[in-house]
């Protein structure tokens, strides 16, 4: 395509595209190279040699498609073996021309010329292995299928979406702001009693711990520095009251709380990737009813034997009936849950389903140790985990967990794939007001990686996608990549 536009009385400049079909090929090409006896091209040293490939043009020009990593001071380099996909090497075209330059790198970017051969993907293929008197060497070639996250789901792999909701007593407050509106009755004790009072919260909301907290207020009224009039104040903080503005598992009856939004926003695109439509529902870190023991993974359906919630919206009706049954307390363990969902993707390994757990959460993790074991263990089986965080809290410790920079390790094992995607719901919301805004906002970017942590399970495990079921159109997850 040739552009050409001009300005009266200036000279303008030229802007030629040229574009080429895509094939449908969807291979991938490994390969592995060296080379012997390359020219001495440093003054001081050998040579810095590397290689460019370039697929060719239907126009007979040619395109830069891969640069190798340069050897250092050496004559007879072993690059790295390295991945490209056929399509950019030649388009599909297994007789299209691929020239390869052997460059000596320079500091300056003047790399010196040391010579160039000439092949093609069939001769690759077919194991060829000397190019030219430059003595360059293919050491191994392999091809593989490349498949996509849509290959998956049109062969039938179900997403299997489990809920693990944060029902500790930190989600009482939501910031420092409503300090007074909680405190009423210390007031009349005056501001001293009020900031500890205050202050031993925030100790709570940093923990998720309620021992802590109950430890701390043991030992400020034993030291004489506060004496409380009032109980209800002090139950308050220890069990958290979902139908008071100020908690984060707020029951409005005008909009939905965070919690409810996050569920909501996420759950209702991976839905559709769910056949039946039932989606086991827990929470963790609530005394239960009637005998108040400790529960870090109880069904919110109330059903010990059948933890599933019909749809979304049965999700929701069991956790705000939860809510209403069950006691915030502490503290937050997280790898009961996991090991939980763990167990059932140990299960089923063949590709036939993958499992999404999701996890909403408003506090620092408590079982840090346990938690990473628990994600190393799960990372070799079918299952992504999502965490949300929501309220005020620092997050900083759940970046351990989310292995984009540094793999998850636990006790000298790394995980084997990077399973966990972490966001705090805070960085999603809109400064309108917006809720529909802020959960798509959210879903965008939490369902992100799924695809890919499919991909890596299946390709680690050698499942390919069955032949389509259908060819009718997809639901919305790939489209909010």
């Amino acid at each position: 395509m040739f552009l050409e536009s001009g300005i009266p009385g200036k000279k303008c400049g030229v802007i030629i595209f040229t574009a080429e079909e895509l094939s449908n090929c969807r291979d991938i090409a490994t390969m592995q190279l060296c080379a012997n006896k390359l020219d001495k091209k440093d003054f001081f040293g050998k040579s810095d040699p590397f290689l460019v490939f370039y697929r060719s043009n239907e126009d007979g020009t040619f395109t830069i498609c891969h640069k190798t990593e340069v050897i250092k001071n050496t004559l007879n380099p072993v690059w790295q073996p390295f991945t490209i996909p056929v399509r950019a090497l030649c388009n599909g075209d297994f007789d299209r021309t691929v020239k390869v330059d052997v460059y000596d790198w320079d500091r300056d970017g003047s790399h010196d010329f040391i010579g160039e051969f000439t092949t093609s993907y069939r001769e690759l293929s077919r194991g060829q292995n000397q190019f030219n008197v430059y003595e360059v060497t293919l050491l191994s070639f392999k091809v593989e299928s490349e498949y996509t996250f849509v290959d998956f789901i049109r062969g039938g792999t179900q997403l299997n979406f489990t809920v693990a909701i944060d029902f500790t007593a930190s989600n009482a407050i939501q910031n420092a702001d409503t300090r007074s509106s909680l405190c009423e009755p210390c007031l009349k004790e005056g501001d001293k009693a009020c900031s500890t009072l205050f202050s031993m919260n925030h100790l709570l909301c940093s923990t998720g711990d309620t021992t802590c907290f109950e430890l701390q207020m043991k030992t400020t009224k034993k030291e004489g520095e506060l004496s409380f009039n009032s109980s209800s104040c002090v139950r308050f903080f220890l069990q958290g009251n979902p139908s008071q503005p100020t908690s984060l598992h707020y029951m409005s009856p005008y909009q939905m709380n965070a919690y409810a939004m996050a569920l909501k926003a996420v759950g209702e695109i991976i839905q559709d990737y769910d056949s039946d439509k039932l989606f086991p529902a827990y929470g963790f870190g609530a005394k239960l009813p009637p005998d108040g023991k400790i529960s870090h993974g109880f069904p919110l359906s109330g059903d010990a034997e059948n933890p599933n919630c019909v749809g979304i919206e049965g999700v929701l009706e069991a956790y705000f009936q939860s809510l209403r049954t069950v006691q915030l307390y502490g503290p937050t363990n997280f790898a009961p849950v996991i090991n939980k969902v763990a167990n059932c993707a140990a299960e089923i390994t063949d590709g036939s389903q993958y499992f999404v757990l999701l996890m909403i959460t408003d506090g620092v993790i408590s079982d840090m140790v346990q938690t990473k074991e628990a994600v190393v263990n799960a990372s070799s089986l079918p299952l992504s985990i999502i965490i949300v965080g929501v309220g005020p809290a620092e997050f900083d410790a759940m970046e351990e967990l989310d292995g984009d920079e540094v793999r998850v390790s636990s006790r000298g094992r790394l995980a084997e794939r990077d399973i966990v995607q972490f966001v705090p719901f805070r960085d999603y919301i809109d400064r309108s007001g917006n809720q529909v805004l802020s959960m798509a906002r959210l879903a965008k970017d939490v369902l992100a990686e799924i695809p890919d942590q499919l991909l890596s399970f299946m390709k680690s495990r050698g499942v390919e996608p069955r032949p389509a079921l259908s060819t009718s159109p997809l639901p919305e997850l790939h489209r909010h990549i």
